[in-house]
């Protein structure tokens, strides 16, 4: 706020010259010129005058009365002139000076937002604060949508002073990402690589920010800024994180578990992300697991145990249920009271939804339960039994042996 009060300083002390100025110089200015033009139609008017009676034979010496109109002329003209000055009296300068300052100042205050260039002024000074709380560690208290505003300001305050900070372009390049603003991020990034392009922080979230764009071609740049950065530093994981999961993407899910497998070594057993990568090994692995198995159903044997008496109505629902044991189940079949065992082939054709096929299970449990009512939610003395889990393709024998 220094700056602004020395240009506004500055600028009212040059409106008050131009104030006064005028009422030093003006009267006088204006005293002579309204003397001069008034001597000159003086002077002409009698020469005219001169003229007439001349030719009417009233005057004889007209050449002497026109060098004493020419003389008297000079002598209205004062000697000082030019030196004199206008006196302005203080008293009539000191109200419209403050007039002027307060007017300057009063609307500035009302229409020039100066509350909000002052907001300004002190978000940009916290920019190191906000700068450090980006950065944070998972766990601390993350920045709130209007800090991240706040951040976005001060930076590009400061990049607008200073075009050439390649740090500044990429936290800009990082607040984008975290508000999905693609295009801002890949611009900011940009920037940032080409003023550093061997920074391995710069490559990283560069690479980051192609890879969410979703372009083939940006993609394929981005793999290559990552296998940069391992070629320099082998132990990244960040590189090695970005480069399975895209890997995972792209259904090659061998190299994700490579990646991942990797990054469990350096890591280690203790680390908390271990469990996490874990988890994502065996994600890639089922599906590397689905991909090459080619059984499309699954063959079930019902049988009921002796000790069951049949109701006089009923159906059979045989289904098929996620290896967790999740009670929706995934594919069912209805089938009649008829004479046991039941045996039956369960596939595709049979899943609930068209979105979740059966086939989109390597593993299952099934399930047969005799229901006497219709009612799927009503089970409540119903016989049932089921398997132990089963992969795709498998086939099982199931004992109605048990009651609700």
């Amino acid at each position: 706020m220094t700056m602004f009060w020395i240009v506004t300083t500055l600028l009212v002390v040059i409106a008050m010259v131009i104030f006064v100025l005028p009422m030093y110089r003006g009267k006088e200015q204006d005293q002579a010129a309204s003397r001069d033009e008034l001597n000159k139609a003086f002077f002409k008017d009698r020469m005219d005058e001169l003229s007439e009676e001349s030719s009417e034979g009233l005057v004889e010496n007209q050449d002497e009365l026109v060098v004493e109109l020419q003389q008297s002329l000079l002598d209205d003209v004062p000697a000082e002139t030019k030196e004199r000055k206008t006196a302005v009296s203080t008293a009539m300068l000191l109200p419209g000076l403050i007039v002027l300052i307060g007017v300057t100042y009063g609307m500035y205050m009302k229409f020039g937002n100066l509350d909000k260039v002052q907001a300004w002024q002190d978000t940009v000074q916290r920019l190191p604060e906000l700068s450090q709380r980006l950065m944070a560690e998972e766990g601390e208290t993350p920045l709130s949508d209007q800090e991240m505003d706040d951040l976005t300001l001060a930076l590009r305050t400061r990049l607008h002073e200073n075009p050439n900070d390649a740090t500044g372009w990429l936290l800009l390049g990082r607040i984008g990402m975290a508000n999905r603003d693609a295009s801002t991020a890949q611009d900011a990034m940009d920037k940032a690589y080409r003023m550093d392009p061997n920074n391995p922080e710069v490559q990283l979230s560069y690479a980051q920010t192609l890879m969410m764009i979703g372009d083939p071609a940006q993609a394929d740049r981005a793999r290559l800024l990552l296998r940069t950065v391992l070629r320099t530093d082998h132990t990244n994981i960040r590189a090695m994180s970005l480069l399975a999961f895209d890997a995972f993407e792209r259904q090659d899910y061998a190299q994700a578990v490579a990646y991942w497998n990797m990054m469990k070594q350096m890591v280690g057993e203790d680390d908390p992300r271990a469990s996490m990568l874990d988890r994502s090994i065996a994600r890639a692995q089922a599906q590397i697991d689905k991909s090459k198995n080619t059984a499309t159903s699954v063959s079930v044997n019902v049988a009921l145990d002796p000790s069951v008496k049949l109701p006089a109505q009923g159906v059979v629902i045989v289904s098929v249920h996620s290896a967790d044991g999740a009670p929706m189940p995934v594919a069912a079949r209805r089938l009649p009271l008829s004479a046991f065992p039941l045996q039956l082939t369960l596939d595709d054709n049979d899943s609930m939804i068209p979105e979740r096929p059966m086939t989109s299970l390597s593993d299952m449990i099934i399930r047969a339960r005799i229901d006497t009512d219709g009612n799927v939610m009503t089970k409540t003395g119903d016989w049932y039994g089921e398997s132990y889990v089963i992969p795709l393709g498998g086939s099982t024998n199931i004992l109605i042996n048990q009651q609700y």
